[in-house]
């Protein structure tokens, strides 16, 4: 049996082992172990594990993991989420469909101190559906709105997708983050026009039959500049630390960190035992993304090992499906993908076999890991798996509300994300402009 032939019995082996229900990174350690001995021997294969954990988690640069989540669950609980929609929803309130739109520049705000889509879909699922709900949305839009613009998260920097996709690409974190701010704001642009086009065309949609007209909640400007303060100075301790030079990513993130837990004491809301159920949190999802990392990094070793990559570019390049097909197909499977399996899992299976046909296409790294993360977060909106979807059902104490209506209430925005995909793929500087500084 010839190498390639090995590395494709591992992909299979390695799908076969997900559906049924093994742990993404114990099933790529035991595949790409078993596919090694094979291929070398079980010597080499027991070598080249100690190198890939020795490897993999030494770079300094993965400190920027756990300080960027701290970062992310410390304003959660401070409650700069809903400072964040009072003051947009004011601002918006006089506009058609003002909630609707205020809930999508909130959730980007929040996305930039952040970096985590979960965490936005938690926050205004428990913020953003009542107050729609009590102004006459209804619940299928308003859920699908913070379902669609939970996305962001993952894409206006900093985001941990970028980072871990920087890592399996080899590519710089600050250029990654720079990179998703082009296609953060055109997002949230068109999830703004997706918003008013539904207003004008499906009201029914949008608006229940007992719409209520009531204003927002009237703010003195003191209080709007008191609320909004904290968030801007988070966004420029680390982003304007970051992008001005002052700070690489690891300090952006031990900045921000220490910037959400003075803001965090200042409101007094952190207690003894809630800090440590924090950081409690930090070390588990930290710990499950440097192992996913190293399981990865394995995985792509004994990718290279076998020459399947190699092969599978030669397919792709030299045949008449060409680099536009290879790049249809692969997004395609993303999102395929995504129907079944979380964000984090799909990258660290597909990257490892996509990047070295991406990089024989000659496709920019920065322009393919941007398409990468936003055809792989249209997954956290489609079913079955939906992940943004189920997190909201979760939150929400409606037993009336179904799985269903949330899926339905989030379909424009899965629309919508396929149109940004679409045109950054044929406008790639949208994603690389502001990388090249």
């Amino acid at each position: 049996m010839s190498p390639v032939e090995i590395g494709w019995i591992a992909i299979a082996a390695l799908i076969l082992l997900i559906f049924l229900s093994m742990p993404i990174g114990v099933a790529m350690l035991l595949v790409s172990f078993g596919a090694v001995s094979f291929i070398r021997g079980e010597p080499v294969a027991v070598r080249m594990l100690g190198a890939v954990a020795n490897d993999s988690l030494e770079e300094y640069l993965y400190a920027v993991v756990p300080l960027f989540v701290l970062m992310g669950l410390l304003v959660t609980i401070s409650g700069v989420g809903r400072d964040t929609f009072d003051v947009f929803q004011r601002a918006l309130h006089r506009v058609t469909a003002g909630l609707g739109i205020a809930t999508v520049f909130a959730n980007a705000v929040f996305a930039a101190i952040t970096g985590i889509s979960i965490a936005s879909a938690t926050v205004f699922s428990r913020i953003a559906v009542p107050e729609m709900q009590r102004h006459g949305y209804t619940r299928k839009f308003a859920t699908g709105v913070v379902a669609g613009s939970s996305v962001l998260g993952m894409l206006i920097p900093p985001s941990l997708l970028f980072i871990i996709y920087a890592v399996l690409a080899e590519e710089s974190v600050g250029r990654m983050f720079l990179a998703g701010i082009g296609p953060g704001i055109l997002l949230t642009v068109i999830f703004t026009l997706t918003i008013l086009l539904l207003a004008k065309r499906r009201p029914d949609f949008v608006f229940s039959a007992t719409e209520n007209k009531e204003s927002a909640e009237a703010f003195s400007t003191l209080i709007l500049v008191r609320k909004f303060t904290p968030i801007l100075v988070l966004m420029l301790l680390v982003l304007g630390g970051l992008y001005g030079g002052f700070f690489n990513p690891t300090e952006a993130g031990a900045a921000g960190a220490a910037g959400a837990l003075v803001i965090a004491l200042l409101r007094k809301s952190l207690d003894g035992r809630a800090f440590w159920r924090i950081l409690v949190q930090t070390g588990q999802i930290t710990v499950s993304v440097l192992f996913l990392i190293l399981a990865a990094s394995f995985f792509s070793r004994m990718l290279a090992l076998s020459g399947m990559p190699r092969e599978l570019a030669s397919y792709f390049l030299d045949s008449a499906v060409g680099p536009v097909g290879f790049l249809c197909f692969y997004l395609i499977l993303i999102i395929l993908l995504g129907c079944l399996i979380d964000s984090i899992s799909i990258m660290l299976i597909l990257l490892p076999i996509a990047l070295p046909v991406a990089h024989s296409a000659g496709f920019d790294p920065i322009w393919f890991g941007v398409l990468t993360v936003i055809a792989i977060e249209t997954g956290l909106l489609t079913p079955p798996f939906g992940l943004s979807v189920y997190t909201i059902k979760s939150a929400m104490d409606d037993p009336g509300l179904t799985v269903g209506e949330i899926f339905r209430g989030a379909f424009p925005f899965v629309i919508a994300m396929l149109v940004a995909l679409v045109i950054i793929a044929l406008c790639p500087p949208i994603a690389t402009w502001l990388a090249r500084f």
